[in-house]
């Protein structure tokens, strides 16, 4: 068969399939069909991002707060409340943007120009302006530019891993194969697809689809119509913070009109309402959700994990299914040698060096690289001459000065490769070939005594989940060679079985995901037999393999009902991996789902956390993601898994804080005045307390170290909402215990011969001392504020050092005592509100015992 030639523009001969088209009739397709790419939707403009999120009601209370502190003169408030906005409409800027990106991304991946034939002449043109009928002309290294269909192919082999997840290239041949409903995927077929690589050989193609049309623009249209499933946190926040804010207002409005009714003084009424709403309005939720999902961030980037979805880091705590992909992901997307066998003896490559190569296995490795090119692009060839480097360096069985002679290329009628070659400046010729067992067996002219061992052999390297090629030598001498490779008399030399290795920290990192009670599901495009043993060696539990020929025969009830039970799913094509994913999510579950490829895109973006690999993976796959794995380490995922439960811990600690310190505010903001006893806090106290309150809930929290134990426990139910009763309750106790310490110290200074000013001076020393002790108190759920004391934390120390420190100061300056209506106090009045304060500190510790111990025996829920 005549090769493609391959140096710039020539005259071609007669040949029909070789014309290609005219330049008018391209032209004319050109304008119908489009151009071969995917076509950009219009992008939205960054001012209408900015007016959609605007929109949201947790931006919108935001910015209400800072235009509230505005109001009211506070400035250093106001400028982090409305940069914290600002941060919030960014990240909703970036994640608006990655569709876009993910399409633009999938237009780069085919080539930038293709060979083709016009009007009789061949010419490199864009890949864009390639239509339907052109002859394109492919050759090894190159990205196929739309699918098209063979009409010459010589040792053609293609690498379709990006749509089909297979990691080993398959065999592509003109004819022979019903091209009906074709996919990507499987040997022998006559169809080429738009983004495959082609790793071996030249051939023609005349294209059949171009662009949106192509199996890569489908994938790339779905795109457009899988929406990213909002995570618990987007729910259950907006939740939280509507009814927050309805009912402090609510409470701020009919407390001032309450006030100015029953006393007839509307100035201290408003005034009385304005410092209930200050202390009820929960502007401290989205700026802790705001600095979590940041600094959360960025603790993950210092783990190689990039977010790229913010409000995915919380739901990492809540994921129950990680669905991974095989190839690249739990394998290293290479090719390896893992067994050698010859005359009946096995031998396993080891993963390291240190170990000699057994002389009997020389010539079996001598071989392989004999049958392979001497300067390979084929990853199995690769294996081959990094397997000779490792063992055969300067030894005798490599011939750096060898030159090759002839090659007989793979045949659909006889899978076998061999190679001719000349050693040291003699006459005489070195045969050597590789190939599919019983080609080789055939070539050999073995017996059936020696077939039945050989079969033997090559089941038990499959059963491996190993790729099982056969290695055979002969001489020749004859200055003409033969017509085809059975005229060489071959002697079989042995068997060579080939793996894409899993990666060394996989198993280790499936256990951990296991015992934190996450499933780990595998879902691949490559044979049942491989995925299964790498299930196997990866510790996934697998008893039964579900196929996508399976699936299509499932509907919806079905195929949940199989989820149930199973844990690898095999020669799965994108769109049911897709539907894997959903159905997983539609059965109330947290998906997380990693992957590589374009195929892997969709169901990135379905999934509640897409995982992409940031190395080997490709940038459809990053752009569809929430997270982006930087060094392509599986085990970095379980980190991130690790990080996302402490997020998710710290954060209810700091919630739980806010509602705990907000009812004695608010309480003391409300009873003097329905009692009709001076009033205690005013905006001013607020303010102080909210200084304190803000970077303690948001920095102080964020800081806390994990919790002993974090990934032996399961994960947080998917349907448990950020707020639930249990913590609800424990917040109420413990601000209903602050509450009555300042409610105590309060009554006691009012019998002082200064009486006010000195009861609202002790009241708001109790109540500080007692906001720091709720700190304590709630740094850890599972021991004591006691022993947490040793647990360093920075952002805590300064807090209380600045806490103090204003304390004494607006306490100690006069003109500072005077603006918060305070009097001097004694020893024995600062001594009784501390002790007030240290007594509520003890009493909650005493409560947090009896809490976790309630809630080990199952009576409560782990708060």
């Amino acid at each position: 068969m005549e090769q493609p030639d391959t140096s710039g523009t020539a005259a071609l001969g007669p040949s029909p399939d070789k014309t290609g088209l005219g330049a008018a009739e391209a032209a004319k397709r050109l304008s119908q069909d489009g151009r071969n790419e995917l076509p950009q939707e219009r992008q939205r403009t960054t001012a209408r991002i900015v007016l959609d999120a605007l929109r949201e009601p947790m931006l919108q209370l935001l910015l209400g707060a800072g235009v509230i502190y505005l109001f009211l003169g506070d400035l250093a408030e106001a400028v982090i409340l409305l940069l914290a906005a600002v941060m919030s409409i960014a990240l909703v800027v970036v994640q608006e943007s990655r569709t876009e990106k993910a399409l633009s991304a999938l237009k780069d991946l085919s080539s930038p120009t293709a060979e083709v034939f016009r009007d009789g002449m061949r010419r490199r043109l864009p890949a864009r302006e390639i239509v339907a009928g052109d002859v394109v002309v492919l050759v090894e290294g190159d990205r196929v530019p739309a699918d098209g269909l063979l009409i010459e192919a010589t040792t053609l082999e293609v690498d379709e891993s990006l749509l089909t997840g297979e990691s080993l290239p398959v065999r592509k041949n003109v004819g022979g194969a019903d091209v009906t409903d074709a996919r990507p995927g499987g040997d022998d077929t006559p169809l080429v697809w738009s983004g495959s690589l082609i790793v071996r050989g030249t051939g023609l193609a005349r294209i059949t689809a171009t662009g949106l049309r192509t199996e890569i623009g489908r994938i790339g249209k779905s795109l457009n119509v899988v929406e990213s499933a909002p995570t618990p946190l987007q729910i259950q926040t907006r939740r939280l913070v509507r009814v927050f804010a309805v009912l402090g207002l609510t409470a701020s409005v009919l407390l001032a009109v309450f006030h100015g009714l029953r006393y007839g003084e509307w100035i201290k009424g408003v005034l009385a309402g304005i410092t209930m709403a200050m202390a009820t309005l929960p502007e401290e939720f989205p700026l802790v959700l705001t600095v979590f999902l940041v600094l959360g961030a960025w603790r993950m980037s210092q783990k190689k994990v990039l977010t790229r979805r913010s409000a995915a880091i919380e739901a990492l705590g809540a994921v129950t299914v990680l669905c991974t992909d095989k190839t690249g992901t739990l394998t290293a997307n290479r090719m390896r040698v893992s067994a050698l066998v010859v005359a009946g003896e096995h031998w396993s490559v080891p993963d390291r060096a240190g170990t000699d190569l057994p002389e009997r296995f020389h010539t079996l490795v001598e071989f392989a690289i004999l049958a392979s090119r001497p300067d390979p692009f084929d990853p199995m060839e690769r294996a081959f001459h990094d397997l000779g480097a490792q063992f055969l360096k300067q030894t005798e069985h490599l011939h750096p000065d060898g030159v090759l002679r002839h090659g007989y290329p793979l045949h659909p009628s006889l899978l076998a490769m061999s190679q001719v070659w000349q050693m040291g400046g003699t006459a005489a010729g070195v045969v050597a070939v590789k190939g599919a067992p019983e080609a080789v067996a055939d070539l050999c002219h073995l017996s059936p005594g020696q077939i039945i061992p050989l079969r033997e052999a090559v089941a038990a390297l499959a059963s491996q989940g190993l790729r099982v090629l056969a290695v055979a030598q002969a001489t020749w001498s004859d200055a003409v060679l033969p017509e085809t490779q059975h005229g060489f008399d071959f002697r079989f030399v042995g068997l060579v079985g080939l793996s894409d290795p899993l990666r060394p920290e996989v198993p280790a990192a499936v256990m951990a995901c296991i015992q934190g009670g996450v499933r780990v599901v595998m879902i691949t495009g490559d044979h049942p037999a491989t995925a299964a043993m790498i299930a196997t060696q990866a510790g996934i539990p697998s008893v039964t393999v579900l196929t996508g020929a399976e699936m299509e025969g499932l509907d919806e009830a079905a195929l949940r009902t199989r989820l149930a039970t199973t844990n690898v799913f095999a020669r799965i094509m994108p769109e049911q991996k897709l539907r894997v994913v959903q159905a997983f999510a539609s059965m109330g579950e947290v998906v997380a789902m990693t992957g590589d490829g374009v195929n892997d895109a969709p169901s990135l973006k379905a999934a509640h956390i897409g995982v992409a690999m940031g190395g080997r993976g490709t940038d459809v796959a990053r752009e569809s993601a929430s997270l982006v794995l930087l060094d392509d380490n599986f085990a970095s995922l379980v980190t991130a898994i690790r990080l996302g439960r402490r997020i998710d811990d710290n954060l209810r600690k700091a919630i739980g804080y806010i509602l705990a310190v907000h009812v004695p505010i608010a309480g003391m903001s409300l009873l003097p005045v329905l009692v009709g006893w001076p009033m205690v806090l005013g905006p001013v106290h607020v303010v102080f307390l909210e200084l304190v309150i803000d970077p303690v809930s948001s920095i102080v929290f964020e800081a806390e170290g994990e919790e002993a134990g974090i990934m032996a426990r399961p994960p947080r139910p998917p349907n448990a909402p950020l707020f639930d009763a249990a913590l609800l309750l424990r917040g109420l106790l413990q601000g209903g215990v602050v509450f009555l310490a300042v409610l105590g110290s309060f009554w006691l200074g009012l019998h002082d011969a200064q009486g006010e000013q000195v009861a609202r001076c002790m009241a708001f020393v109790t109540l500080v001392v007692g906001n720091l002790g709720l700190v304590l108190t709630n740094r850890s759920i599972t021991t004591s504020a006691f022993k947490v004391l040793t647990r360093p934390n920075r952002a805590l120390i300064l807090v209380v050092i600045f806490t103090l420190t204003a304390l004494a100061l607006a306490i100690g300056v006069p003109w500072l005592r005077e603006l918060f209506g305070f009097a001097p106090l004694e020893p024995w009045h600062m001594a009784q509100a501390v002790s007030f304060a240290l007594a509520c500190i003890l009493v909650n510790d005493l409560s947090g015992v009896i809490w976790r111990r309630l809630a080990g025996t199952g009576v409560v829920s782990r708060p």
